[in-house]
């Protein structure tokens, strides 16, 4: 089912304590509000529209970088003013489906999406997952304190899905008003209102010590894939050689189409290998004459982004060159400091090693050069 989305991230946070409004947050090396745009646009969105306060409008790209379908627009004081400026800014028919969802929730997977879907087709007006109360409650009044039943008590979650003219049907009733949930306007209004089963990792990060237990839960849910690559390339003549985007002075060069940096083109498979993204002939076909003579280091980037789109973080990256010349050790530093530049990781993620192969076989008669690399990333399962 075609459908959009409404990403409410212009709150402060003041509850969260300290530094950034806590959408603007990192959670295991991504912003806060990327992991939901990346799970909803994941889930099928068409559209997602991110309400962001005025001032931070300007991070938006920066926090979402490599990801598409999305737009975003200022927000108010309110949520509900908030939520109100996303509404004015989506796009459809008002049967259209639309979820609005909370930025500081950010585990949230398919499966919500389809159950929220699936209970639209259904005929509700609007929907959300809830969890029944588990915990005893008690209600303090001045020094008094008394338990309350918890008896038919559900604790609703976001997103909550409702038709489009529906909810701004909803929102015109309001007026001027200020409402904390969207499904309580639809409820006011007369509407259907069905609970889909909810998720304790539907969490709300609200208080500071909510987000380390969101760090655990990001570590819980995302799993390290690793990836392997291998080039090499013919000698011929020349006068230098690429290797780990360093140029060495050398009497011979290695023979390409690009630059033949077998030591970066094996990186490249290798990070492309890690996230199924094909090889590299795949992204930079030797056929195409804009690659001729062209810097390896731009493959490299490319395949560090496609990462990066995909919500995912390289964790470390080891190359081993295999020749009997030139020789690599006065250049290992350079190496990695230019790999570490590319991939945007500290030097101390990038290994770069070299051996010979005593004499034997094509690198040891010294007709070519090999690399080997591995690659690790991390990412969603």
């Amino acid at each position: 089912m075609s459908f959009s989305c409404l990403i409410v991230a212009a709150g402060q946070g003041l509850r969260a304590g300290p530094g950034a409004p806590k959408a603007w947050r990192d959670l295991a090396g991504r912003p806060i509000l990327r992991w939901s745009v990346e799970a909803l646009l994941a889930a099928g969105a068409d559209e997602i529209v991110l309400v962001a306060a005025p001032d931070r409008l300007g991070d938006v790209e920066g926090a979402l970088s490599g990801l598409t379908r999305w737009r975003a627009t200022a927000g108010g004081a309110t949520r509900s003013q908030s939520v109100r400026a996303g509404l004015a800014a989506l796009d459809g028919e008002a049967t259209r489906p639309v979820l609005v969802h909370d930025a500081a929730r950010p585990f949230v997977s398919g499966a919500h999406v389809a159950a929220l879907l699936a209970a639209l087709e259904a005929g509700a007006d609007a929907a959300a997952p809830a969890l029944p109360v588990s915990d005893t409650l008690k209600r303090v009044t001045g020094a008094r304190v008394e338990t309350a039943p918890r008896e038919g008590l559900w604790r609703a979650q976001t997103p909550q899905a409702f038709r489009l003219g529906r909810l701004r049907a909803a929102y015109a009733a309001l007026g001027e008003d200020e409402a904390t949930d969207d499904l309580a306007l639809v409820e006011r209004a007369g509407g259907r209102v069905t609970l889909t089963p909810g998720d304790p990792m539907l969490m709300k990060l609200t208080y500071p010590e909510d987000f380390a237990m969101a760090e655990r839960l990001a570590g819980a849910a995302r799993i390290t894939r690793t990836g392997f690559g291998v080039d090499a390339h013919r000698w011929g003549p020349g006068d230098g050689v690429w290797l780990c985007g360093v140029r060495i002075a050398h009497d011979r060069a290695l023979i390409g189409h690009s630059d033949a940096d077998a030591g970066l083109h094996a990186l490249t498979d290798a990070i492309l290998g890690a996230i199924g993204e094909g090889d590299i002939g795949q992204h930079f076909p030797p056929s195409d004459p804009q690659w001729r003579g062209a810097a390896s280091a731009a493959f490299l980037a490319h395949a560090a982004a496609l990462v990066a789109a995909k919500g995912g973080r390289i964790v470390n990256v080891d190359v081993t060159l295999i020749c009997e010349r030139p020789k690599v050790g006065p250049h290992r530093a350079a190496m990695r400091a230019r790999l570490a530049e590319i991939l945007a990781l500290p030097q101390g993620r990038v290994s770069v090693k070299a051996t010979t192969t005593e004499g034997m076989g094509f690198t040891g008669r010294e007709e070519g050069l090999m690399a080997q690399a591995v690659a690790a990333v991390e990412m969603a399962g």
